[in-house]
């Protein structure tokens, strides 16, 4: 489970989350790019409409835009979020109790989940950013402000009325928008929206960890030291909705940061998106794609708990 019960450093949990990683992103990248385009743009009245507008736009293929790079990052990131939690419970259990099997408290856990988020976001901030940038390419309405008009999938140009002048051309690809990135901004560009990360990650890693570990041992079958695969499934499920329900409001933010290009900036920080951002659209954009989030993260978040803890069930076995 969760809590690792060997000794040492452990590399298993770095494997199990990279496997977990992969299989989770393939399940949720569908319903990411609704939420980012829910929470960037402004031309879509509700999910369902934002759903049905990539689908004639851009077919299925709309939704799964830009997943090379988060198949490729997510896993590295979720290989490196599980590895260090795991790590991090055993080192606090180690300096609090002088063992580093004894079992972690609510509190060691959430110093753990926090210490979790703090880190992911020095690989997550680039991962989402990219993402993000590439997620938006194809955005008719927010051509306007971001600057990010051009073709799409079905080689059909996107009416550039708002946009006065010639836009930069698209990013060809996530190397391509890295390299974009760099030359115009530098490294600090890459980690746009960082803040506002940090703002979601620290208690959204808190709200998931722990949920998750509830719900584990709320489930778990007595007598029995692991908890049954569909425990494991409904416990990360859960564990993922809340978790990424209470994230949506520093979620919006900093998608709204990240989508922000260079050539036409909007916002000057994390105070200024959300004051410039409440005041043109009201509080309840700070909950837009909250209803997406809570959606996308059962599935995503079932699925990479259980593939997580079968691989490491697997792992022990060899």
């Amino acid at each position: 489970a969760i809590m690792g019960s060997s000794q040492g450093f452990q590399g298993d949990h770095f494997l199990a989350g990279w496997i977990g990683g992969a299989s989770s992103v393939v399940v949720g990248h569908p319903l990411d790019t609704v939420k980012t385009r829910l929470q960037a743009g402004r031309s879509y009245r509700n999910s369902l409409h934002c759903m049905i507008s990539i689908y004639r736009r851009e077919t299925v293929a709309g939704f799964f835009k830009g997943m090379s790079f988060p198949l490729a990052s997510i896993t590295v990131y979720n290989s490196v979020v599980f590895g260090f939690f795991s790590n991090a419970q055993r080192a606090i259990s180690r300096y609090r109790h002088g063992d580093e099997r004894h079992p972690c408290s609510m509190w060691d856990l959430t110093a753990a989940s926090a210490l979790t988020g703090l880190v992911s976001v020095g690989l997550g901030a680039p991962v989402d950013l990219v993402k993000i940038r590439l997620q938006m390419q194809t955005q008719t309405v927010l051509a306007e402000n971001l600057h990010l008009a051009g073709n799409v999938a079905n080689g059909t140009n996107i009416p550039l009325s708002a946009v006065s002048g010639p836009g930069p051309r698209l990013y060809r690809g996530p190397l391509h928008c890295i390299s974009s990135i760099l030359q115009a901004e530098g490294l600090p560009g890459l980690y746009r929206g960082a803040g506002a990360m940090v703002l979601r990650d620290v208690p959204g890693y808190v709200l998931y960890f722990i949920p998750y570990t509830f719900f584990c041992n709320l489930l778990k079958p007595e007598g029995s030291s692991n908890p049954h695969p569909c425990s494991i499934w409904l416990a990360g499920g859960l564990a993922g909705s809340i978790s990424w329900v209470t994230a949506t409001p520093a979620d919006v933010v900093k998608s709204r940061l990240q989508a922000d290009a260079q050539q036409s900036r909007k916002f000057r920080g994390i105070l200024h998106c959300i004051a410039v951002s409440y005041r043109s659209e009201g509080a309840q954009v700070f909950f837009r794609g909250a209803s997406v989030n809570a959606v996308r993260g059962f599935p995503m978040s079932a699925t990479m708990f259980l593939t997580y803890e079968l691989s490491l069930q697997f792992f022990r076995a060899l």
